[in-house]
């Protein structure tokens, strides 16, 4: 199969979306599949890439770490049909979201989206708690779906959410990969040495984009907490964002600056050392579809603590490889989890990593490209009205301008719906 991606955000930059889409586009060609990403530039990619197309962005969006793609790209058209996809795989839905629309009507072949993120729960980077904003993120989002030939999920809390809230096209429920064989080569005794961590301490670690919709204040009140009450634990958090100095001032006011190791970004080997460095993953986000770095902690067998939450609640049992509190648990509750684990005996320790390997292997990136290739089958296979028509000039003209008013009509709709939403406050179903 050939098929062409579109994504706002990809590598380097670093977070759970663009490693899944670049985990994604490498497993698929090591299946055999031509593979195109479009996406924006980050940084310095004037490299020559292959397999990606860049679009120019506007770097570091609203003071965030993002990129933002301009619309126009000379010469876009021109790639995307030169490379003649079997299908188009759109990873968000908006800006290249509606370009990948505008390329699968142009090109009459269909078009699957990933619902990766809860896009309501980012209107701070626009606008500082907006809950027009929010309404308004949240039905273009529903709307699109409704665009596209079919919607994976990667959990099935979001597809529960997605029914929940009207959308007709039909969801499957297709998990996001881990590359396990890379992650389970991480070494404890490595990346304690590599991060100037002691052998003999009980070591809480997080890993993730340090930004405000992680419920970050929350963790490190409870990260202090519990070093307050563990003389002996220490805590690593890996990754960097705009909450980073303000989880290291609340640390370092406490006291506890001396036994909290900043790591900053971390990748392959260095990344797999810290994952295996850590005792216990330490996780406290509502805004996960589906925490992929839960995942790839369990690969080197670390017990997992989190708020019962979409995409946590998919991953962790709790008892089993590690502890979901109730999503009203508060920072002693937290913090008491964790201390659990540190004075728990050899035995129920060695149980919870085992449950953790288990899991992880369900989420190996060969599964899940595996089943990701046979979801493009039954799309490719289906019936699709868009498909009747001839590809003459006036047929490409017309679905274009078909398509061009189903995107305006989304629009509209949804900041109809953010400005007169239903009484209890939800957007309305698209209909």
């Amino acid at each position: 199969m050939k098929i062409l991606m579109f994504t706002n955000t990809y590598t380097p930059h670093v977070g759970g979306v663009a490693r899944s889409v670049s985990e994604l586009a490498a497993g698929l060609r090591r299946a055999g599949d031509e593979v195109l990403v479009v996406a924006p530039e980050y940084g310095n990619t004037a490299i020559e890439e292959p397999g990606v197309r860049r679009i120019p962005a506007v770097q570091n969006f609203a003071g965030s770490d993002f990129s933002v793609p301009l619309p126009l790209s000379p010469g876009l058209a021109e790639a995307t049909e030169a490379f003649d996809p079997d299908i188009i795989h759109s990873h968000h839905p908006f800006l290249l979201g509606d370009t990948a629309l505008r390329t699968a009507s142009l090109l009459d072949v269909p078009v699957v989206f990933t619902h990766h993120t809860r896009y309501e729960l980012y209107g701070h980077y626009v606008a500082q708690d907006s809950e027009l904003l929010k309404r308004l993120a949240l039905s273009l989002s529903l709307g699109y779906c409704d665009l596209c030939d079919g919607v994976i999920a990667p959990s099935r809390s979001i597809a529960d959410f997605l029914a929940e809230h009207g959308v007709r096209t039909p969801v499957t429920v297709v998990p996001t990969g881990v590359d396990v064989s890379c992650f389970a080569g991480g070494e404890r005794v490595r990346g304690r040495s590599a991060l100037s961590v002691p052998d003999d301490v009980f070591l809480a670690g997080h890993v993730g984009r340090l930004a405000p919709e992680k419920n970050l204040a929350f963790l490190a009140d409870a990260f202090v907490l519990f070093l307050r009450r563990n003389p002996k634990a220490y805590v690593l958090i890996v990754g960097d964002g705009p909450f980073r100095a303000a989880m290291q001032q609340t640390l370092e006011r406490e006291g506890m600056g001396h036994r909290a190791h900043f790591a900053g970004v971390l990748k392959g080997g260095a990344l797999a050392d810290a994952y295996a460095a850590m005792d216990v993953f330490a996780f406290s986000s509502f805004s996960e579809t589906q925490g992929l770095v839960l995942v790839e902690a369990m690969t080197t067998g670390s017990p997992v603590v989190a708020l019962d939450a979409p995409g946590a609640r998919d991953v962790v049992t709790d008892g089993l490889n590690g502890r979901l509190l109730d999503a009203e648990t508060d920072v002693a509750g937290f913090a008491a989890a964790l201390e659990a684990l540190a004075t728990a005996g050899e035995s129920h320790r060695q149980a919870m990593r085992r449950g953790a390997l288990e899991t992880a292997a369900d989420y190996a990136i060969d599964k899940t490209v595996a089943r990701t290739r046979a979801y493009y089958q039954r799309i490719l296979s289906g019936d699709r009205s868009r498909g009747a028509e001839d590809g003459g000039l006036w047929a490409r003209a017309r679905r274009s301008l078909a398509r061009e008013m189903e995107i305006l009509g989304n629009f509209a709709y949804a900041a109809a719906d953010a400005i007169l939403p239903d009484d209890d406050g939800k957007p309305d179903e698209h209909g």
